[in-house]
């Protein structure tokens, strides 16, 4: 009876985990319909209302989790200060690259950006964790590499939006697993580093008459304002469910935000999809499917060496 009340209970955690994880990656599918919308408006601008307008959300979720003991003792070590400023640094470039593409109307770029970062991430793994790669992996990570090549000898220069992205993505992860707090309080101060600079230029802006915020229309000054909830309420929503998932599970959810987005840039937005960008997308799919095999396949051992009878 017990282990069945224990079974119920990790299955329903496990449903509101993908739930939540779902609405994440539905809601960064999505996001470019956003970023198109105050494409119009300065880049810089656009970024410092991301970071200033997502502090109450941080802040509201925080005081509702009852975790305000943990970020406390977390802003009085200068160590973690300093971690989260590096972690924050990293994020607002790849929030920054984010914007200015689908601006320009590189949003495919983004998309194959994201389906590349996991690939990163297990290489980065494997340069700075020591963490060995099977043969699955290796091939995946090379043909993830002969994709880039392609694009590369295409267009006669790097895909550098789709490498900044990926690589700017698994830094940030990388050394956000290294920050020794939760990933709301962590979030929350990385906004709150960041705000004391987008604020000032914030106000900067308006004081000058500069800005989109007080003396533009009223539409523009709500689109500034937007830019926190769509920035926070999905990072907060992955934060939570993915403590109730599987990392596997995570592992394969992951590839449904730049899906939605490559849709989006081929079918709506209309951005060009040549012969190149298919057998370089083909490649990545393909890497992606060897990968997630393998992380299946490890999942599955792990699971059935764990379940197996001590001698």
């Amino acid at each position: 009876m017990a282990t069945d009340v224990i079974q119920i209970e990790a299955a329903a955690k496990a449903r509101r985990g993908f739930l939540l994880a779902l609405g994440a990656y539905l809601l960064w599918g999505l996001l470019p319909f956003y970023m198109k919308a105050v494409a119009h408006l300065p880049l810089a601008e656009v970024i410092a209302h991301r970071i200033v307008w997502s502090v109450p959300i941080a802040a509201a979720v925080l005081i509702w989790a009852g975790r305000t003991a943990d970020f406390k003792a977390a802003v009085r070590s200068p160590r973690i200060i300093s971690m989260a400023a590096l972690t924050a640094v990293l994020i607002s470039v790849n929030w920054g690259i984010y914007v200015w593409a689908i601006a320009v109307d590189r949003t495919i770029e983004t998309a194959l950006g994201y389906y590349i970062n996991p690939l990163v991430s297990v290489v980065v793994g494997a340069l700075l964790l020591g963490e060995r790669l099977d043969r699955l992996q290796i091939a995946a990570v090379l043909l993830a590499a002969i994709a880039v090549a392609v694009l590369t000898i295409d267009a006669g220069k790097l895909p550098w939006v789709s490498l900044v992205l990926a690589f700017s993505f698994a830094a940030y992860a990388f050394f956000r697993k290294t920050l020794p707090i939760g990933p709301s309080q962590g979030f929350l101060l990385e906004v709150l580093l960041l705000s004391v600079p987008a604020l000032g230029y914030i106000v900067f802006l308006v004081v000058t008459g500069q800005d989109h915020f007080v003396s533009s229309s009223l539409s523009d000054t709500a689109l500034l304002i937007g830019c926190g909830p769509v920035t926070a309420i999905p990072l907060l929503l992955f934060a939570f469910g993915a403590k109730l998932l599987r990392l596997s599970t995570i592992g394969i959810m992951q590839y449904i935000a730049p899906t939605i987005v490559f849709l989006i840039a081929v079918l709506i937005f209309g951005e060009p999809f040549g012969s190149t960008q298919a057998i370089a997308f083909g490649l990545i799919w393909t890497a992606l499917a060897i990968y997630s095999w393998s992380m299946f396949s490890s999942a599955r051992k792990a699971s059935v060496t764990s379940r197996a009878p001590a001698a």
